[in-house]
């Protein structure tokens, strides 16, 4: 039932080559990133500066800026290589940074790309 509810009626995106896609959200206070697995519909693997150790390592209590969003995505790429996720060819963590820039505004640009970069130094990227 909840895959349905989430893939919706046709099941289209399920057969997509794009297995684990990455998904951000960013509000005034937090940055939560998580990567779900479009076959399925769950979450593999999850890093938000709202955790306690996340939000320690952080300068003066900033939750929202650039610093927090690369910790983010730097904690996300290492939760993935405990998970073990699938490195076969086509199977890194898809994301088209563009679309996601458009969609979470042009203030929170600096922050996408932080993410995008902490993923991508530690080689779990597979970006458009």
């Amino acid at each position: 039932m909840f895959r349905k509810a989430l893939l919706g009626s046709n099941s289209q995106f399920a057969a997509s080559k794009e297995r684990y896609v990455l998904r951000l959200f960013i509000s005034l206070k937090y940055i939560t990133a998580n990567v779900v697995d479009r076959n399925n519909g769950c979450i593999v693997a999850t890093s938000s500066t709202v955790e306690h150790s996340v939000k320690q390592s952080l300068e003066c209590g900033r939750t929202c800026n650039a610093k927090a969003a690369a910790i983010v995505g730097e904690v996300l790429a290492m939760r993935l290589k405990v998970e073990g996720l699938d490195q076969g060819q086509g199977n890194g963590i898809h994301v088209n940074v563009n679309k996601e820039v458009e969609k979470k505004g042009f203030k929170n640009r600096t922050k996408v790309w932080a993410i995008v970069n902490g993923l991508k130094s530690n080689g779990e990227l597979d970006k458009r």
